[in-house]
């Protein structure tokens, strides 16, 4: 059964809302193209930027980045340009639903078949407040506690307000 939601807007307005849709659906691609994702190794060897269609925008490659090996710089080439598609294809969506807000931005990754990186049910939802107030207690507690410091004692020549300008000679 569907539901009947009731209809506030005059037909114009409704003429209007689809208009200003059909605008906004077409700087779709445009939106994609524009979207960037940058991702970098590790040791910052290497660096790759992509848009969201995956393709490859730039590529930088430190001088150490040779002694990876051809086979193995190879295969981070393309692990650091997944992470860096993984970015852009985030990107493009965020610019989309700016654009055509989230009912639409929801449509498209529907219709796509392509959730958002955001939304994918693996992507790692990082670790809870709770772990990381736990984590912050045992890294304090393993530190040793630091001796208090004293005040230096401030002497009458270190007073700011007691230099004399006249104790300079200006024949120096």
């Amino acid at each position: 059964m569907v539901d009947e939601i009731p209809i506030h807007n005059t037909t114009q307005q409704l003429i209007e809302q689809t208009r200003a849709r059909r605008e906004a659906v077409a700087q779709v691609e445009q939106l994609m193209s524009q979207a960037r994702g940058k991702a970098h190794d590790v040791d910052n060897t290497i660096e790759v930027t992509v848009d969201a269609l995956g393709k490859l925008v730039d590529l930088w490659l430190a001088p150490t980045a040779a002694s990876w090996g051809a086979p193995r710089l190879g295969e981070l080439i393309v692990e650091v340009a997944e992470i860096a598609h993984t970015e852009a294809v985030q990107d493009s969506y965020n610019k989309v639903a700016l654009a055509l807000g989230d009912d639409m931005t929801l449509m498209i990754e529907q219709i796509s078949g392509q959730r958002a990186p955001a939304r994918r049910d693996d992507d790692d939802p990082g670790i809870t407040v709770e772990e990381f107030q736990r984590r912050r207690e045992e890294r304090l507690a393993r530190q040793a506690p630091q001796p208090a410091r004293r005040e230096p004692v401030q002497e009458e020549d270190d007073d700011l307000y007691s230099f004399d300008p006249a104790s300079l000679r200006s024949d120096r």
